[in-house]
């Protein structure tokens, strides 16, 4: 069971790093047009500073989301393969 409950949490924190991701994104196009919008540059930078943090605590506990992670080893070769979890990528 406690595997379980530990794929849940990297579900659920992969799924609020896409989702962080997907709002700075929006920011970035709104703040194109309008650069002068104080809050939204308030949120764009709350944003990016909040996924810089869920970045680091998943890479720590789960392994790196690119290429260019900090690391000292591969750690993703310690993983199973996604076909051999039996679940979904």
């Amino acid at each position: 069971m406690e595997f379980q409950n530990n794929e849940k949490n990297k579900s659920e924190l992969l799924n609020e790093i896409r989702s962080i991701n997907f709002s700075i994104i929006e920011l970035t196009q709104y703040l194109d047009i309008n650069p002068e919008d104080r809050k939204a540059l308030f949120l764009h930078n709350e944003y990016s500073n909040k996924l810089r943090m869920l970045t680091d605590n998943y890479q720590k506990n789960y392994g790196p989301l690119t290429m260019d992670c900090p690391c000292n080893k591969w750690r993703w070769i310690e993983q199973p393969w996604p076909w051999e979890k039996g679940g979904n990528c």
